[in-house]
């Protein structure tokens, strides 16, 4: 396996950071958060979740502007909160004081992304028909993760992972739910998505009539990586290879009615990494013995015999973003943490 990147560089285009709220309103300043890679990164999506709080994930981007959040774990049309993400700053964001992303002393967690056909990640807004149709992006290559959510209705978040099944576009999931992987033509029209355009079908989720919005991932190698791998059962768990030593990895069983654990390289500074947050869920952070894993210089390792991310015998599915390649494009390796 080659081991080498175009992006040198992953904290311009993806980055998690830790804060404590304030509590203060716009009126009064509010909070600005400052990320703190390398190079200035302006985001076009943040996800936030509280972490001593028990608050619903809420994600915010430039697409659909300022104060207007959605939830990850909810099927709720999209709200305005004039106290919630104000602003998309040069290197971070303002928040209001809004208690799910910005109550006095408590800790929060937010991914940030950049939109990028470079990176892999484009934001698509479009308006839902339930009928079979195609929709443009602007990747200019394949999406291998996709993401779907009516802004304008209530319905669930339509989710599809090119390692989701050997014919990935017949199946689906649903990021807000545990439910298990479905089968139905009428989520991405048995279609796979090409470089120009993904296809949907007469689906009241992926293509809800109205106001609705996709986030497109395409693996890049060194930065990003959409794959699956075998559980074992086992505490000296399954070794996963990314090519990159990962700052963000989201896992789920498809086959099983399991969560969408999430771990990044800030809340839990070293191995073993087990302080969990999960998608579809309000659960504030978590340690525990239970779903544990190692962030590794290529990859990373499962650490406990647990169902969630490492159940014997399992297809697990996950998405992962890069701290640093494994190797840079000038032949530098990194180091585990």
């Amino acid at each position: 396996m080659a081991a080498y990147t175009t992006i040198d560089d992953p904290g311009a285009y993806f980055q998690a950071k830790t804060y404590t709220g304030n509590g203060t309103a716009i009126g009064s300043g509010g909070l600005a958060v400052t990320l703190d890679g390398d190079t200035d990164m302006s985001p076009n999506l943040v996800w936030i979740k509280g972490r001593s709080t028990t608050y619903s994930s809420q994600l915010y981007d430039t697409v659909r502007g300022v104060t207007k959040r959605i939830f990850s774990d909810l099927t709720t049309a999209e709200e305005t909160d004039t106290e919630g993400l104000t602003a998309f700053g040069s290197d971070g964001f303002t928040l209001g004081s809004n208690a799910g992303v910005n109550t006095s002393s408590g800790t929060f967690v937010a991914w940030n992304w950049k939109e990028s056909a470079d990176a892999g990640f484009d934001i698509v807004s479009f308006t839902g028909n339930e009928t079979i149709r195609t929709v443009a992006h602007n990747l200019s290559a394949v999406p291998h993760f996709m993401l779907m959510k009516s802004t304008a209705n209530t319905a669930g978040w339509g989710v599809y992972h090119q390692k989701m099944s050997s014919t990935p576009a017949e199946d689906y999931l649903y990021l807000n739910t545990t439910d298990t992987i479905g089968d139905s033509v009428n989520f991405w029209n048995d279609t796979a998505p090409t470089d120009s355009v993904f296809s949907l079908g007469a689906s009241g989720v992926s293509n809800k009539t109205g106001a609705m919005i996709g986030y497109l991932w395409s693996e890049k190698q060194g930065f990003s990586k959409f794959g699956k791998y075998i559980g074992n059962g086992n505490a000296d768990g399954t070794f996963v290879y990314t090519g990159f030593r990962p700052a963000y990895v989201m896992i789920r069983d498809p086959g099983n009615a399991e969560n969408w654990p999430i771990f990044d390289n800030k809340r839990d500074g070293y191995n073993v990494n087990k302080v969990l947050l999960y998608a579809n869920t309000t659960t504030a952070d978590t340690t525990t013995g239970a779903n544990q894993i190692d962030l590794l210089s290529n990859g990373f390792k499962c650490r406990s015999t647990d169902n969630g991310t490492n159940r014997s015998g399992a297809t697990f599915l996950y998405m992962a973003f890069a701290e640093a390649p494994f190797v840079n494009s000038n032949g530098v390796p990194c180091n585990a943490r």
